[in-house]
């Protein structure tokens, strides 16, 4: 597979909708809902006959999940407002390793803790096919899902998973306790910044945790074939006293206990949101950085199924898309939707521009495996500090 310049596909995508659009010969274009109208409630498009199914299991188990994280809280609200049933949440801190090690942990359990479904890191989904620990479903809309995102495939050919949202890699930093925020990967080892920057997770498990030591390596003299640079980047971060190993949340960022952090975009942004300026946050795009994807399934021993269905039908949905978007995440829908003219103006403004992270390039799901393998390694031996 190979890889593509995240800014030329953004430009792709917009190429692409003003030509659909134009396509339309002058109709006029369906006004788009306002944002905070398209969100939270019934989703009309899942087929019925799966809703009344989900009714009768009653239950929707899913785990690494949190409601912060690129806005899953409106779909949580999307999902529950259309079936009448409710999430069963699993260890919303877990990282998508632990989320296969909870489908393996509970191949014959049909209670609460048995995972219905997952939200992994790109490279996850092809492992669990071939560890058979998720099952094939194609929702209804499937032929409007695109081959390929970031010139990456952008579902399994067979169903096995599909990617949901994508974002790249920024540094997050509270600008009440660090008065000069940093502006690139370098700027980490100054000696401002002892005791300051944190990770939202265990890189040897934490999907987002380790790409941060992959965009890291990028910077430092290594590539999408070599990570190695980034663990020696942590390893000098550390010696220097400037790395906390401590997992960064909101809180802590706002505390000032982590007030650097290297975090997807649609994380730092709704952190943004959620502290309202109080503190404020710096979000800075360093060059280069990384973009990546990721991928729901449905676990191969889910006790419930039909509500696992709806879960992908829901998350697919223009509510679910657009719900991702409004948390700052890109949704996979976007070029399709933006032809349909159904994401509104105020939502579109948000997002960032495209030129803030030109230098964004995507790896595959090979030189993802091969990364997440040496990181899961190489952190004790080459930097030798746990993260917890």
């Amino acid at each position: 597979m190979r890889t593509k310049n995240f800014a030329y596909y953004l430009l792709a995508l917009l190429v692409i909708a003003a030509t659909l659009l134009s396509a339309c010969g002058g109709a006029a274009t369906p006004a788009a809902p306002a944002a905070s109208a398209i969100s939270g409630g019934v989703v009309a498009s899942v087929p019925q006959d799966l809703v009344k199914a989900c009714k009768a299991e009653g239950m929707l188990t899913i785990i690494a999940t949190p409601a912060s994280w690129a806005n899953y809280g409106d779909i949580f609200k999307s999902f529950e407002a259309t079936t009448g049933v409710k999430i069963n949440s699993l260890d919303e801190n877990a990282g998508s390793s632990d989320e296969l090690a909870a489908i393996d942990a509970n191949k014959g359990n049909t209670g609460p803790q048995a995972p219905d479904v997952i939200d992994v890191g790109y490279a996850y989904g092809s492992q669990a096919k071939d560890a058979k620990q998720i099952q094939a479903y194609k929702v209804s809309n499937w032929d409007k899902i695109p081959d390929t995102i970031l010139g990456l495939p952008a579902k399994d050919a067979d169903g096995y998973w599909i990617g949901g949202y994508y974002g790249v890699m920024v540094i997050e930093t509270n600008a009440a306790v660090v008065k000069n925020p940093p502006a690139n990967w370098a700027d980490l080892l100054k000696p401002e910044y002892k005791g300051q920057v944190a990770l939202t997770g265990d890189p040897r498990s934490s999907n987002q945790a380790a790409q941060s030591v992959f965009a890291a390596a990028l910077a430092n003299g290594g590539s999408l074939d070599n990570v190695q640079p980034g663990l020696d980047f942590f390893k000098k971060m550390n010696d220097a006293g400037n790395f906390v190993p401590v997992i960064a949340k909101v809180g802590t960022v706002a505390q000032g206990a982590t007030p650097i952090v290297l975090a997807w975009d649609y994380n730092a942004y709704g952190d943004k949101d959620s502290l309202a300026g109080n503190p404020e946050l710096v979000i800075t795009y360093p060059s280069p950085t990384i973009a990546s994807m990721y991928v729901q399934a449905i676990s191969a021993y889910a006790p419930h199924p039909n509500c696992a269905k709806v879960w992908m039908e829901v998350l697919h949905s223009d509510e679910g898309q657009l719900a991702w978007m409004k948390g700052y995440a890109h949704g996979v829908h976007q070029v399709e939707m933006e032809a349909r003219g159904v994401i509104p103006a105020d939502l579109k403004a948000k997002l960032p521009a495209s030129s803030a992270f030109a230098s964004a390039v995507s790896p595959s799901p090979d030189q993802l495996t091969a990364a997440r393998d040496l990181i899961k390694t190489g952190w004790d031996t080459t930097v030798g500090v746990e993260v917890k």
